[in-house]
């Protein structure tokens, strides 16, 4: 509740930096290039890549608004090959975010049934992009209800669900994390709460709620896949589509997770990763210390108003 109120009252605050942000606010780096570029240059290195993975800090005033300018630049340049997916919606939603997008529901019944974020607030100019260019949006990711079962009781509780649930998440079983993403998320009581997405914490109301009988590597590895699957299962009915994928940095810093998941599915796919956060020394920024996290990297502002308090 008190999220939702900081939220409210900061509105207006939020709408003002919104509309004053420009590339005063943000720094992109090539890693490969081993230079500062800018959007126009990720859209054009896109021509040679099939899914363009957008991590975020999901309460990034900065990182929103450049999730959103990406698309339409990805749209200027690629038109209706161009196709959404996100984070933010699970499978089971599909078709809710199908009937919104062809204008047969209400926003208000999308909203709710859709089972939107709390800061939904952040993500529907790229929706109403989506809608309004009729792009397809990819309701990327697995319900709560079966990461957390997988977290408590396993992959194997999974396969003993109903047919007709096992479709809303990846094909069993899936792979779990292993090697230096392992480590990583069991090092996860180490980083900020941020990298737990607004679902996540809900199935794993803490980082360390693996120490209390809940698996969250297990958890997280099917999240990954999911979206992961959800991606590869588009990519393989679309031929030609790109896709530009948003979703926690903690999901693809690194090429971990599900980038990692998505080659397993299509071995052959070619991806490009942004990495997005703030940094309190910018705009003196050190790259050297970032350049492991993806192909792009992108440093915001963090004067500019969060959207949200973690």
């Amino acid at each position: 509740m008190k999220k939702i109120i900081y939220t409210l009252l900061l509105c207006p605050l939020l709408a003002s930096a919104q509309d004053k942000l420009s590339e005063s606010n943000y720094r992109i780096y090539s890693v490969k290039l081993g230079k500062e570029v800018t959007l126009k240059d990720i859209a054009e290195d896109m021509s040679t890549h099939d899914v363009l993975f957008f991590g975020e800090e999901h309460n990034d005033s900065v990182t929103h608004y450049l999730e959103h300018t990406m698309l339409e630049t990805l749209y200027a340049k690629y038109g209706a090959q161009m196709t959404l997916s996100m984070e933010m919606f699970d499978r089971d939603v599909q078709p809710v975010m199908n009937e919104y997008l062809k204008g047969f529901i209400r926003e208000k019944h999308f909203t709710k049934d859709a089972r939107v974020w709390s800061n939904y607030r952040d993500y529907k100019p790229m929706v109403e992009f989506a809608k309004d260019k009729s792009l397809d949006v990819i309701c990327a990711n697995a319900p709560t209800r079966y990461t957390n079962l997988a977290g408590r009781k396993g992959q194997q509780a999974l396969m003993e669900l109903p047919g007709e649930s096992k479709g809303f998440f990846a094909p069993l079983p899936y792979d779990t994390a292993s090697g230096d993403y392992y480590e990583k998320l069991t090092g996860l009581p180490q980083h900020a709460s941020g990298t737990l997405n607004d679902t996540a914490k809900k199935a794993a109301p803490s980082p360390m709620a693996s120490m209390g009988g809940f698996n969250l590597v297990m958890a997280q590895s099917l999240w990954d896949a999911t979206m992961a699957y959800s991606i590869s299962s588009y990519l393989k009915k679309h031929k030609g589509q790109k896709v530009m994928q948003v979703n926690g940095r903690f999901h693809s810093d690194e090429g971990f997770a599900v980038v990692t998941q998505l080659h397993n599915y299509r071995p052959k796919v070619k991806t490009l990763v942004i990495s997005s956060g703030s940094d309190d020394a910018f705009p003196n920024i050190k790259w050297d210390n970032y350049k492991k996290d993806g192909d792009y990297i992108i440093i915001t502002d963090p004067k500019v108003p969060r959207t949200y308090k973690d």
